[in-house]
Order: structure tokens, then sequence, then C-alpha cells
């Protein structure tokens, strides 16, 4: 079986989404849907799980940290 490294499988999908892009702006669907609401939900997303874990990951690694020590104490 043939490896890819990750560069070249990186590359590869780079250029299959401009391929695909290109097919898609040329062939003049407008079925696409809103793109740029679709950013903004997807940043809004990113942007509230970034805030959420700032907020939260203390209590996570103390509750990870105890749940360890107790499995890990005979």
């Amino acid at each position: 079986m043939r490896t890819i490294h990750a560069p070249r499988l990186l590359l590869l999908l780079g250029t299959s989404l401009l391929v695909r892009f290109e097919q898609t702006v040329r062939s003049g669907d407008r079925e696409r849907g809103d793109v740029p609401g679709w950013v903004m939900i997807t940043l809004m997303s990113a942007t509230l799980v970034a805030l959420i874990l700032g907020l939260a990951k203390p209590a996570l690694t103390d509750l990870f940290n105890s749940a360890i020590a107790r499995v890990s104490t005979p």
C-alpha cells in the first residue's frame, strides 16, 4: 500500500477543492446557498467554542486530574 505524506495530501486536497470550486462557479449554479451567512455562522460557532473552552478549561483539567488520581490509587 502506498503512503501519502501530510504535505502532499494537503496539496492534493487543496487542488481538488479549487477544481471543484472552479467547476461550481463556471456552471452558473445559483443554488449554492448563502455562503456569507454560513461563513458567519461558522466563525461565530468557533468563537463560542473557544470562549467556552477558555472559561471551562481549568475546571475540566481539575476534573480530569481528580478522576485519574482516583483510578490510579489502589
